[in-house]
């Protein structure tokens, strides 16, 4: 079997193209943003699908720089395009089709990250995957996670744990840090908030407790949909059987700012009406958090 992370892979191109040959294609490519990258590059769709397989590409809808957000430090957040969850709550739902990102060389992604590099060693961060379910596209993103390795640079992958079974354990063991989105303790609400099932967030959390990594928990905290008391004690034992992985957990009061993104797509809104927790709601839940033991934001 080819491995990914082996040489560059030729491509056979459906018309001339010179991106593959150009010296300033890579710098280029997350230059402005991400505009002017709505074709596959030069590329057929079996090309595509081959680049996709072994990370020679990946498909991004966008990124950014922030602090304190998405891992600690100074960090360059990118949001890979595709996810095979429909959560309810989803602020991002523009993220949830691949098609719909833009592709961009996994070069292009490494250079960028290497433009920062010395930004993100003085400040104690790094680069962070995120989506959609950047655990779609692994080959592209354990990629650019061994180089950023490679260069000293600070890796997270922000995941709901979903896609467990794509990420090898070799692929794991360049992860610094995961952000575990627990969305639920309870299977029925699992699959009641994001159509999916819960059993694979447990295993991949406990995959990654074992390799010594460093988990911070997510939880989203939606009345009458996530908030009970019994869901959150589960979401707590979950949390306790990946032991001292995980450094906190951080309750996530439910908001409307997404709201505007399913409308503008014409998506019907599952929480059109739904408001925020109570004071109240949010002190009681990060009692019981804290009650197992675990330190709460």
């Amino acid at each position: 079997m080819e491995d990914p992370m082996d040489g560059q892979t030729a491509f056979r191109s459906t018309t001339r193209h010179m991106l593959k040959e150009s010296k300033t294609y890579a710098s280029q490519t997350l230059m402005g943003g991400l505009s002017g990258f709505e074709s596959p590059i030069g590329l057929d769709r079996r090309d595509r699908i081959r680049a996709l397989r072994t990370g020679d590409i990946g498909f991004v809808h966008s990124w950014d720089i922030n602090t304190s957000v998405d891992g600690p430090g100074t960090r360059m957040t990118v949001f890979m395009s595709g996810c095979p969850l429909r959560c309810q709550y989803c602020q991002n739902p523009d993220t949830w089709k691949m098609r719909d990102g833009k592709p961009v060389y996994l070069e292009a992604m490494v250079r960028k990250v290497e433009r920062y590099a010395d930004l993100f060693k003085a400040t104690g961060g790094g680069i962070t995957f995120s989506g959609g379910e950047s655990m779609m596209q692994p080959a592209f993103v354990s990629r650019v996670f061994h180089e950023a390795k490679a260069m000293g640079v600070h890796t997270c992958l922000d995941t709901s744990g979903f896609l467990n079974r794509n990420y090898t354990d070799a692929m794991i063991d360049d992860i610094d840090l995961c952000l575990l989105d627990v969305k639920s303790g309870d299977p029925d609400t699992y699959e009641r908030v994001t159509g999916g099932i819960l059993q694979p967030t447990i295993d991949f959390g406990r995959r990654l407790a074992k390799r010594g990594k460093k988990i911070w928990v997510r939880f989203v905290l939606v009345p009458g949909l996530t908030d009970d008391e019994e869901n959150v004690d589960k979401v707590a034992r979950i949390c306790r059987s990946f032991g001292d992985a995980v450094e906190h957990i951080d309750v996530l009061p439910f908001h409307q700012l997404g709201r505007p993104k399913w409308h503008e797509l014409r998506i019907p809104y599952p929480l059109e009406d739904q408001k925020g927790p109570s004071k109240a709601c949010k002190d009681r839940v990060r009692e019981q958090f804290e009650s197992y033991g675990f330190r709460v934001y």
